[in-house]
């Protein structure tokens, strides 16, 4: 007789949401929002797809917090202050549309909302191409330490100016902006990007804080901003709306690993509803590649276990029982979602690349009429066009990749068939 598995199993929230089984659909880019950045029809018959597609709860890609710091300039973003729906008529009828698209079919949906900071391409926002980003510290980013890296990351992007109080206190009103939003839109809840070098993350990490004042030089102050953004986003929403937090694991060094971990005992006082475990950024996409690029630098131990940041989310676990985990990166099989499960590394399964291609993948693992052999969708390198074999510089890769199924996602908002790589 099978065993049920035990992806099929509900969670539940301390905010008092239930995912009704393990498999969610992580974020990723869309790049689908034009100059307005606001959602629009295709953006939600994308999301429309995968509500209906069997997943136990949906990520959004980027909601921006500040129309004038975008990651890309297609990423959809809060224009402007919301306290409310008395001053935030003319914000609500696009996000509410948006919104109803994600959930109408019962799926929980959370909104990922981010600031990028410094990792803002020049020409994304409506800060000009001159202005410069914001950050914890003056420290420009350098996608590549060579003569073309620094070329190219001085080209694409601005020099950051260190944040003051006053830029502080209006980020993080902006994300308390945008959580209410959300709320008040119908969403099931916020995840705060704290990962893949974007604002949060940066003020994490002591390779870009170089602050000495209360936001700078231990673990717990350099998590007073992500403290900060956290607590007043509880006060301004409901206490069933979910707020969870995104975190890096791969591109802290084991140096800082202990940092890494009092930083998420931090987090969990402060009551997040669940935390996902993910990792990569411009300066480190190597973890944001390919699934095969990834495993060739792990063991085979790792290989066979699957998922990018297994050991990082065992020892999560270990640390803070209680905490529900969120493990993404390298799913692609019941087999190795299972795995995960079954030996305590996470609570949630988060999938990307595989919901691109097939937005209603957890139909095919959570069937058990399925065999374990034909429950999975693997995919291949996205082949480089042959202009990007000459171009210098580790995070080609990452571009083409986050292209590639960025147009899937449209494909899937289009009805039209979705294509997986070849190569």
């Amino acid at each position: 007789m099978t065993m049920p598995s035990p992806l099929n199993n509900p969670v539940n929230l301390p905010c008092g949401v239930v995912f009704p089984n393990r498999i969610v659909k992580a974020s990723m880019a869309e790049m689908m929002c034009g100059q307005g950045n606001l959602p629009n029809d295709d953006l939600a018959e994308a999301y429309n797809q995968w509500g209906r597609g069997g997943w136990g709860a949906v990520l959004t890609g980027n909601v921006q917090v500040d129309v004038n710091h975008l990651g890309t300039p297609y990423d959809p973003a809060v224009h402007g202050s919301y306290t409310g729906e008395e001053n935030g008529k003319e914000l609500l009828p696009a996000w509410k549309s948006y919104a109803k698209a994600c959930t109408q079919h019962g799926t929980p949906c959370i909104v990922q909302i981010n600031h990028p900071g410094r990792q803002s391409l020049r020409l994304a926002g409506k800060r000009g191409i001159c202005g410069s980003t914001i950050a914890p510290s003056s420290v420009p980013l350098v996608i590549d330490d060579n003569f073309y890296g620094r070329l190219i990351s001085r080209i694409t992007f601005p020099h950051p100016r260190e944040m003051m109080q006053e830029d502080i206190d209006t980020v993080t009103a902006q994300f308390v902006d945008t959580a209410r939003l959300m709320a008040d839109s119908g969403f099931t809840g916020v995840q705060l990007h704290g990962a893949h070098g974007y604002l949060i993350d940066q003020f994490l990490n002591p390779t870009t804080n170089m602050r000495t004042d209360s936001y700078g030089g231990s673990p717990s102050k350099r998590a007073k901003f992500a403290l900060g953004i956290i607590s007043s986003v509880r006060a301004a929403v409901p206490a069933n709306f979910c707020v969870g937090m995104k975190l890096n694991s791969a591109d802290h060094s084991s140096d800082t690993f202990e940092d890494t971990m009092a930083q998420i005992g931090l987090f969990v006082e402060a009551g997040i509803d669940f935390l996902e475990v993910s990792g990569g950024s411009y300066t480190n996409p190597e973890m944001m590649n390919t699934h095969n690029t990834v495993q060739e630098k792990k063991s085979s131990r790792s290989v066979a276990r699957e998922a990018f940041f297994l050991e990082f989310a065992t020892e999560t676990r270990k640390r803070y029982p209680n905490l529900v985990l969120m493990l993404t990166g390298g799913f692609r099989t019941r087999g190795g979602a299972e795995y995960a499960i079954e030996h305590g590394a996470c609570d949630l399964i988060g999938v990307a690349r595989p919901a691109a291609i097939n937005p209603s993948f957890p139909k095919l693992l959570l069937n058990e009429s399925v065999a374990d052999e034909d429950a999975k969708l693997q995919l291949k390198r996205v082949p480089p066009p042959f202009y990007a074999r000459c171009v210098p510089g580790k995070a080609v890769g990452m571009g083409l990749e986050t292209a590639y199924y960025s147009n899937q996602i449209k494909r899937i908002s289009k009805g039209l068939k979705t294509i997986p790589p070849s190569s």
